[in-house]
């Protein structure tokens, strides 16, 4: 058992734990209360990984060029700016070609009509597929020896294990440390909930 615990400790201590993430949306205060009122305050229903972040029980409907995504959660808190984020499969089902893209980073990127009820905001910019990313502690960073905005490859520990090429690292003391990958990438390496990941060594 000792032996068994011990290998488990070594394996947790090389590996990050992978997250598949959603569809989902971020607004900001006044796109929030065009689509829902005046004075509207999310509800939390579920904490995230990451500190501070929680998916809400409020859901919306993304309508592009040639289709509509419904029942999009959004996520809280509020942002400064409104942001959407899909994967390429939701791109092809919307008609819209929207640019791989870090959270964040949306100048330059294309906008969406959301809708909620009979009401309707269309974003001028914001929708992008979010690029593969780490979120990681600064701690963890100097154990891994990564940094700040470095592109690193994974290898992932799944059940079509493959490696990600171009996975950046994001490093803050407001994190916790965990690998984000949007559901086409979780599909296509066999992902489960639970499921790891190495960093691999660079050349």
């Amino acid at each position: 058992m000792q032996i068994d615990r011990l290998a488990e400790e070594i394996v947790a201590r090389m590996t990050i734990e992978i997250e598949a993430s959603g569809r989902h949306v971020h607004l900001s205060r006044g796109d929030l209360e065009t689509l829902f009122g005046r004075g509207y305050q999310l509800n939390r229903v579920k904490d995230l990984s990451q500190p501070g972040q929680f998916a809400c029980a409020e859901r919306v409907t993304l309508a592009g060029p040639k289709g509509e995504l419904k029942n999009v959660v959004i996520l809280g808190p509020e942002r400064g700016e409104s942001q959407v984020e899909v994967s390429l499969t939701d791109a092809v089902a919307l008609g819209v070609t929207p640019p791989v893209r870090i959270s964040g980073s949306i100048e330059g990127t294309p906008g969406i009509a959301i809708r909620h009820g009979d009401r309707e905001i269309r974003l001028t910019k914001g929708l992008i597929v979010a690029k593969r990313h780490i979120h990681i502690t600064p701690e963890d960073a100097r154990r891994f020896g990564v940094a700040d905005k470095q592109d690193v490859r994974l290898r992932t520990f799944t059940g079509r294990p493959l490696i990600f090429e171009e996975v950046e690292v994001r490093v803050s003391e407001k994190f916790s440390t965990v690998v984000h990958i949007d559901y086409d990438e979780a599909n296509a390496c066999g992902f489960k909930k639970g499921d790891r990941g190495m960093i691999l060594p660079e050349g």
